[in-house]
């Protein structure tokens, strides 16, 4: 059995992989990783978020999710006004800003794609998988067994994404190796600080190249923890 890995992955996507239907609004399919060092983790961004929620909510066991709070929808919907909701998201933003981790991500422009055979998770899982195996080559940890952790979506969607992810570690990249990745499966509630970053930080990016004029104040922040080639627009 391997070693574990000094990292650990958490893994979020904006938009809907379907190329059945394309959403005119937002045609388009974004896969996040991102990576911690597991002592900064456990020691810094697990605290901090707590912290943060106790100061926000009086308890701990909200979760984070961008959509809900672009929206003011459940325990965000007390940010009704512009004023609390700036507040609200530059606090959350310095704490992201503050932390040190490393992103990896792929923006598929659905609409771009030359066949309907390509699968838009599958090309985002490889290109963030590769580019994950050699961030972590350059941290001397590639040869150790690191986990990448993923919300379930479904059980046929999940067994679909674990055969893909197995197929592209054994050997089916462009690396041609085996990548000691093993992924976990975490349930849509639990409360990981790690996805809840993953989630906050994939739709700014999505919009970055959506929308690439457009004021992105988080964008401005993220764009800072991209690895080497940490964000990959295909096609």
């Amino acid at each position: 059995m391997k070693d574990f890995s000094d990292y650990i992955v958490y893994v979020d996507e904006s938009g809907d992989h379907s190329l059945d239907t394309i959403n005119k609004v937002y045609p388009i399919f974004v896969l996040t990783f991102c990576i911690f060092k597991k002592d900064v983790y456990s020691k810094s961004i697990v605290t901090k978020l707590k912290d943060f929620k106790f100061n926000h909510f009086g308890y701990d066991m909200v979760i984070l999710h961008e959509s809900e709070i672009r929206r003011d929808r459940g325990a965000f919907k007390n940010l009704n006004t512009k004023e609390k909701k700036e507040s609200f998201l530059n606090e959350l933003t310095q704490i992201i800003d503050d932390e040190d981790f490393t992103i990896v991500s792929t923006v598929i422009q659905k609409e771009n794609l030359e066949s309907k055979q390509n699968n838009p998770y599958d090309i985002a899982m490889q290109f963030c998988l590769e580019q994950t195996y050699k961030f972590l080559e350059s941290k001397n940890q590639h040869e150790k067994l690191t986990h990448i952790v993923v919300e379930q979506r479904g059980k046929n969607e999940d067994f679909e994404l674990k055969e893909a992810f197995n197929k592209i570690c054994n050997n089916t990249n462009n690396y041609n190796v085996q990548m000691p990745f093993k992924i976990i499966m975490a349930n849509k509630l639990t409360n990981s600080a790690g996805l809840q970053i993953a989630d906050l930080v994939a739709r700014p990016i999505g919009m970055s190249v959506l929308r690439p004029i457009q004021e992105n104040k988080a964008f401005k922040i993220i764009k800072k923890k991209f690895c080497n080639i940490g964000l990959k627009i295909h096609p």
